[in-house]
This record gives structure tokens, C-alpha cells and sequence, in this order.
């Protein structure tokens, strides 16, 4: 037990002064807490109640830790767990953390510091590449929220503070109102105009590579893909690479994010034939080039044979569907239309997850599903034969 010892000041003034054992830190090393309180009894109360929280786990020690200060050391370590291109969206995301309540002491940090952040957020954060005061949009608003409140949670199970301040805290309704009316959702691809697409790519010299996206790989399983990882004779493809870019300006190559998102998927017909195709060309391709040809063991290549990024893949997507005035959409949102159409069709929950790369099948439908007013068709037929004269009754079916 801590030893309470009554000192006196250079002014005459007495305290109640003891020093308490409150653990260890990361490398073993004692950690010690000294505490002043002006009586004895006050002394007395403050160290039965840290004697208390630190035989239940419960202590949190002083620190003088700001919220950037965390917010770094959280980031630092995250870095071993999650890939480059996620960690360069976590770091963005906080930028408005450090510019906002950054220099706040971390266990000063209080709910309405975080509600006033969220406030903030979406009416004077600066955009990127936009003006200081327009706000940022709702969905990268919940972004910045969702990363501080894991981090704030980290720092609860690291005992820094007690409650996580940011547990709570939500972008206004309001504001989600209005961001829905100021940005309408951009709708994927009906079917026809999937279809539209595909026949406008039939000559199409990266026919290929679009019907991949087309049947639901993302931009960077198609431009990741390699000819080792396709079986042009048993009819299936594995998405075990991708190649990615940072800030839209590096390529970065890296295996799949997930395990889920390493997957073997069998080739429909018409995507099989398209490769067998490409494969083709490239061979006449490589032949006209000759030394000016690069040997890389990628799919889709230019006719030199350098890889496209994602970048490229798409610029080539807008100009066919401007070309053609096709509505134009994200190549990723060919993806959503896939999606859609397997779910409209029949295919089981967890087969459709699978075929996406998710592990959760609730995901997919949550976040990659959209029925339109022509998917919904079926239930106006159906509620149409409900309220029919000619619907059997009770005593007729029987």
C-alpha cells in the first residue's frame, strides 16, 4: 500500500503527497503516478479509488496526449494490418481530425467536441480541390467519423481514456437530407443497356477486358489479371492479383485484399471465346512488333504489350460509351449491374457473395443490389392477380 506523507511547501502551505504503482509499460518498465491533494482525506480517497480501478483493470493514468499525437501512434500501428491504399485513405480521412480537435488533450476530448466536428464536417471542411467552407460530402463525412471512432476505441482498450466520445456521434439528418437531394445516386446499368454496351464492344479491341467487368470482376482483378490465371481449356479464371493505384497516379500491385476476394470463377461462354480472341491478337500483335514488343504476363496489355491501369481501362470505357451515347457509368457500376441481375435471377445468396468476393452475403445485397422500377414489375403483377375478380376464393379452392 502506498505510503500517504504530509509535505510542506516553500510558502508554509501542507499537502497530502503519495506515489502508487500503476502498472507497466510496453517494455516492462514500472509505471508510477504521483498525487497531491490538499487533506489527508481527499489523499485517502483518490488512492483507494486508483488502488481499486487498477486491481479491476479499470485505471486510466493521466497523459498529456493530444488527439493528433494518438491519432499517429493509432496509424503507425494500423500500418502493419491493413494495405498501403488503405492506409493512405485513413490518413486523408483523419486530416480533418488533426485540423479540427488535433490539438485537444486526448482524455479532455468530449462528445461535443465530436459533435461539433461532424457538424463541421459537412458545412467548412475543404473538399479536395474545393473551396475552404463548401463541407464535404455525407459518405466521406461517415468515413472520417467511422475512422475516429475506431481509433478512439483503441485508445479505451489501451486504457488512455474511459469512453470512446465518439460512440455516438452521427452527421446530422438534416445534412443527409440534403446531400441526397444535391447528389442523386448515379444508377448502374439496366440489363438493355448493358446489353447496348456489349454489342457496341464486340470489335472492340479490349472486348475482353470489358466483358470482365461486365460479369463482376472490379477494375483491378481485370487489369491484375495474368494468363497464368486463366483456363482457357476447363473454362475458369482466378483472381489472385490485382494492380491498384495510389492517388490515381501509381500502380500498386498486390494480392487480393481478402481471402474471399481470391476466388475461381468459371468463364460464361461468350467471355471465354472473347479471350481466346485477345489472346490471339496479341500473339499477331507481339509478331508485327517485333523487338519493340514487351513481354509482360499480363492480360490486358496494349498493343505493345504494356499493361493498362485501371486509369486507362476506364478513359477507354468513357470514350466508347460518349462515342456511342450510352449513359455513362463507372466501369466498377458494371459490377453493381451484374450483381443485381444474378440476385433478380435466382442466384443464391452465397453463391452471389462468392461470385462478388465477399464473405458476408447480407454485404452483397446490401451494398451492390439495386432493383429498379422494372425489377419490381413482378410484385405490381402479382398484387394486380391479388385483388382480381377472378382470384379462386376460399370456398372454391377447396
Amino acid at each position: 500500500m502506498a505510503e500517504i506523507k504530509k509535505i510542506t511547501l516553500a510558502n508554509g502551505k501542507t499537502r497530502y503527497r503519495f506515489v502508487v504503482d500503476i502498472g507497466r509499460d510496453e517494455n516492462g518498465r514500472r509505471k508510477q503516478l504521483t498525487v497531491t491533494k490538499d487533506t489527508k482525506k481527499a489523499a485517502e480517497a483518490e488512492l483507494a479509488r486508483i488502488t481499486n480501478e487498477r486491481n479491476t483493470g479499470t485505471l486510466v493514468a493521466p497523459t498529456d496526449l493530444t488527439v493528433s499525437q494518438w491519432v499517429r501512434q493509432w496509424l503507425d500501428r494500423k500500418a502493419r494490418d491493413i494495405e498501403a491504399t488503405s492506409l493512405r485513405a485513413y490518413e486523408g480521412a483523419l486530416v480533418h481530425v488533426h485540423e479540427r480537435i488535433g490539438h485537444i488533450r486526448l482524455q479532455a476530448l468530449t462528445e461535443d467536441d465530436v459533435e461539433d466536428l461532424a457538424q463541421w464536417l459537412v458545412t467548412g471542411a475543404r473538399r479536395r480541390g474545393g473551396k475552404p467552407g463548401t463541407g464535404l460530402r455525407v459518405s466521406t463525412a461517415e468515413g472520417v467519423l467511422s475512422k475516429l471512432r475506431e481509433c478512439l476505441g483503441r485508445a479505451v482498450v489501451r486504457r488512455l481514456i474511459a469512453v470512446n466520445p465518439a460512440e455516438y456521434v452521427k452527421i446530422p439528418l438534416q445534412a443527409k437530407k440534403q446531400d441526397r437531394k444535391d447528389h442523386r445516386r448515379e444508377r448502374p446499368w439496366t440489363p438493355a443497356e448493358v446489353r447496348s454496351f456489349i454489342r457496341v464492344i464486340e470489335d472492340e479491341r479490349l472486348h475482353a477486358p470489358y466483358l470482365l467487368s461486365l460479369m463482376g470482376l472490379r477494375p483491378a482483378e481485370v487489369v491484375g489479371l495474368r494468363w497464368s490465371d486463366v483456363d482457357l481449356t476447363v473454362g475458369t479464371l482466378e483472381t489472385a492479383n490485382t494492380r491498384t493505384m495510389l492517388g490515381n497516379r501509381w500502380v500498386l500491385e498486390k494480392d487480393t485484399k481478402t481471402e474471399a476476394g481470391e476466388r475461381m470463377l468459371p468463364l460464361p461462354s461468350k467471355a471465354a471465346e472473347a479471350l481466346r480472341k485477345f489472346r490471339a491478337r496479341q500473339a499477331a500483335e507481339r509478331l508485327a512488333a517485333g523487338e519493340g514488343y514487351t513481354e509482360t504476363p499480363y492480360v490486358v496489355v496494349s498493343e505493345l504489350g504494356l499493361p493498362l491501369n485501371i486509369r486507362q481501362l476506364r478513359e477507354r470505357a468513357y470514350s466508347l460509351m460518349h462515342r456511342h451515347k450510352l449513359r455513362r457509368v463507372r466501369l466498377y457500376d458494371a459490377r453493381h449491374s451484374c450483381l443485381t441481375y444474378l440476385a433478380n435471377n435466382g442466384v443464391p445468396d452465397h453463391i452471389l457473395a462468392a461470385w462478388a468476393g465477399h464473405t458476408s452475403a447480407s454485404f452483397t445485397k446490401r451494398r451492390y443490389v439495386h432493383p429498379d422500377v422494372e425489377d419490381l414489375r413482378p410484385a405490381a403483377t402479382a398484387w394486380d392477380v391479388f385483388h382480381s375478380d377472378d382470384r379462386p376464393t376460399v370456398s372454391e379452392k377447396v
